[in-house]
């Protein structure tokens, strides 16, 4: 089963601190870099944060499983960040992580999460400055742009080694620049793989009622140059959306997407469509693709030799404290995938969180029904 997460944890209210460095663009009224929260002050210049997490993870994919096979993972993790001031707006920042697996099984589907039974990592080591709105960020960190990011499922987030620098001077206007130099895939342990030649992302978004943004990356690690664009407006009573990508490579490719939401007596509705032309949309680590699901990025459900429609409807509420969301999704002739994920959190600190996932696509070469999986975790932050 293609394994692949987006970040959904927002949806569903599951909290993470991590320190210095986190690129989003989705609100440039702030600053797109976000500092650690200061949880515990070890004295006027430290701060402390963490997360305990425990994930369970298991599905019925190969022919001879059951739902509860003996193939599945149980995880735990703990991460420390520390954030320490050099002096007036220069700190460093740290981001620590210890994890270890409790099964072994000979016929596990998932193996070890993070590749091992246990192990540590710094998935974040940087200096991050700051003078009048310009923030500059250099070491380990995380990303978050529309085709360029890490995304925070089972242990920790992906994350990459660059130098970034952010500016805010033009009020609703955010710009961006990366230049990269290594990656740490999710789910990798403390693979930081070096990324040839050069890699770089620069980025503006801007949002007074009308949300906009537009990207352009050079991927030479993976030979290609890529233009991002997008457009949203909130009607008050509905919201619409497009998007497109243009990517430049030996086998050049376009995309389109539109979606468009409402809300009807409490609960958030939604439907999109994506259009994948000439090739597979590329992307470092996540994509951002309006019907993009748990298991599948849409820029990937490109057919050979045929334009690839894929759409995708979703409802999301709260009931009783619980935050719910359901999907369903389409990917051309590639088959579908439902989604229902739930979030509770049980108080500021104690987050839980389940996920049940039904994928149906034409790349089994051993199993001809749907895969069931379940992905159920916790977590506590300090």
């Amino acid at each position: 089963m293609n394994i692949i997460k987006l970040s959904l944890v927002a949806v569903i209210a599951i909290s993470s601190t991590f320190a210095g460095g986190n690129i989003d663009p989705v609100d440039p009224v702030e600053s797109v870099v976000a500092a650690p929260v200061a949880v515990a002050d070890c004295n006027k210049d430290t701060t402390v944060a963490g997360k305990l997490v425990g994930y369970y993870i298991t599905d019925d994919s190969k022919p001879s499983d059951d739902m509860f096979g003996d193939h599945a993972q149980l995880g735990t993790a703990a991460t420390l960040d520390v954030s320490h001031k050099l002096f007036d707006n220069v700190s460093l920042n740290f981001g620590a992580v210890g994890y270890l697996n409790t099964f072994n099984k000979s016929d596990q589907n998932y193996g070890y999460l993070e590749g091992s039974k246990n192990g540590a990592f710094f998935n974040v080591a940087n200096i991050t400055a700051t003078y009048a709105d310009t923030t500059l960020v250099a070491g380990r960190q995380l990303l978050d742009t529309p085709m360029l990011g890490g995304f925070d499922w089972l242990l920790a987030p992906g994350a990459f080694e660059a130098i970034t620098l952010s500016n805010s001077s033009i009020d609703k206007l955010a710009l961006v620049g990366s230049y990269l130099t290594k990656h740490r895939g999710n789910n990798t342990g403390d693979n930081f793989t070096k990324l040839t030649d050069d890699n770089f992302a620069f980025g503006a978004s801007y949002s007074d009622g009308l949300d906009a943004s537009v990207w352009y990356y050079n991927v030479d690690a993976a030979d290609y140059t890529q233009i991002y664009g997008d457009l949203g407006y909130d009607f008050g009573s509905f919201n619409v959306a497009g998007q497109v990508i243009s990517t430049d490579t030996t086998d050049d490719s376009m995309a389109y997407g539109a979606k468009i939401g409402t809300k009807l007596s409490g609960v958030n509705l939604s439907a999109a469509v994506n259009m994948v032309s000439d090739a597979e949309t590329l992307f470092i680590g996540r994509d951002s693709l309006y019907t993009s699901s748990w298991n599948r990025f849409a820029s990937k459900a490109f057919e050979a030799n045929e334009d690839t429609l894929s759409w995708k409807v979703g409802a999301s509420t709260e009931l009783a404290g619980a935050n719910l969301e359901a999907s369903y999704a389409g990917y051309g002739d590639e088959g579908s995938e439902l989604d229902l994920i739930v979030g509770y959190d049980i108080t500021n600190s104690v987050n839980l969180g389940a996920v049940y996932t039904l994928t149906d696509y034409d790349t089994h070469t051993a199993k001809d029904d749907a895969d069931n999986a379940l992905e159920v975790f916790a977590s506590y932050s300090f």
